[in-house]
C-alpha cells in the first residue's frame, strides 16, 4: 500500500510493508523521500516519525541537489569515460563483429555493429564495467577474509541507485555498485572492507568504527572522495 504525507513543502511517499522497523530514505537525484513502515503502523505515528527526522531530510536533500552530476553519455568519439579513476577518451569502432570494450593507451575503444543505438552501447559499456568489478573483487575478498576473519559466501555486482555497497549478514553476502569501476581502485577496496566489517558488526557503532580504523585507517578520506564523486545522470524511480 502506497500513500503520501506532506510536511510543509516536502512530500513523503509512505509504503506499508511486512517489516518490523521504519526505514527512511532520501533518493537522488532530486531528494525524493520515502518511508517504509510496518503494515500496522498508523499515519499519525508515521507523521510524527517523519517530523522528528525533518532536519536530517532537508540536510540530505541539500547535499544531493548541490552535488555535481555527470553529463548524459552520447557515446561519441572523444567523449570522456573513467576507469579506475583515470580518464579515457571514447573511440567508437563500427564493425560486423561481436561487441567489445578495450582500453588502449588513453582510449576506451568500443566496438559495435553498424546501426547500434545509444541504449545498446550503454548496455555494452555497463556490462564491461560490471566485469571489471567481478574480476577485481575475488583477490580483495581473499585478502580481507584472512585479515578480518570474516567469510563472504556470495558477491553480487549490480547498478545501485543510492549506495556504493550493501551487506546481508544473515546470508553473508555483499553487493557492490558497478560504478565503483569508474573510481580509483582504493575506493573499491574501501567499500569491500566496509561491507565485510558489517559481517562482524551490523551497526555503524564504535565497534564498527574501530574495525574500519584498524583495517583501513584512511577510510574517512576514501568515504569523502566517494561522497564528492559526481552522481550519474539518470533519474531514478523506486
Amino acid at each position: 500500500m502506497v500513500s503520501q504525507i506532506k510536511l510543509g513543502d516536502i512530500a513523503v511517499d509512505v509504503v506499508l510493508k511486512d517489516i518490523k522497523n521504519v526505514h527512511l530514505s532520501v533518493y537522488p537525484p532530486t531528494g525524493r523521500v520515502r518511508i517504509s513502515a510496518p503494515l500496522r503502523m498508523n499515519t499519525d505515528t508515521i507523521r510524527v516519525f517523519a517530523i522528528s527526522k525533518l532536519g536530517w531530510i532537508r540536510q540530505q536533500q541539500q547535499k544531493l541537489r548541490a552535488q555535481e552530476r555527470e553529463m548524459p553519455r552520447e557515446y561519441l568519439d572523444r567523449e570522456s569515460h573513467y576507469v579506475w579513476g583515470k580518464r579515457y577518451l571514447l573511440k567508437v569502432v563500427k564493425e560486423d563483429a561481436a561487441p567489445e570494450v578495450k582500453l588502449r593507451h588513453r582510449q576506451m575503444v568500443l566496438r559495435v555493429r553498424p546501426g547500434t543505438n545509444d541504449e545498446t552501447k550503454q548496455a555494452i559499456v555497463a556490462l564491461w564495467y560490471r566485469e571489471q568489478i567481478k574480476t577485481a573483487v575475488p583477490e580483495l575478498i581473499a585478502k580481507w577474509e584472512v585479515m578480518m576473519g570474516a567469510k563472504v559466501e556470495r558477491v553480487f555486482v549490480r547498478k545501485m541507485k543510492t549506495k556504493w555497497g550493501s551487506c546481508n549478514p544473515g546470508k553473508r553476502s555483499i553487493r557492490l555498485n558497478t560504478d565503483l569501476a569508474k573510481k580509483p581502485c582504493e575506493c573499491l577496496e574501501y567499500i569491500v572492507v566496509h561491507e565485510m566489517a558489517h559481517l562482524l558488526e551490523r551497526r555503524h557503532n564504535d565497534r564498527f568504527t574501530a574495525l574500519m580504523d584498524k583495517c583501513r585507517p584512511q577510510w574517512r578520506h576514501l568515504r569523502n572522495m566517494l561522497n564528492a564523486a559526481p552522481l550519474g545522470h539518470e533519474s531514478w524511480s523506486y
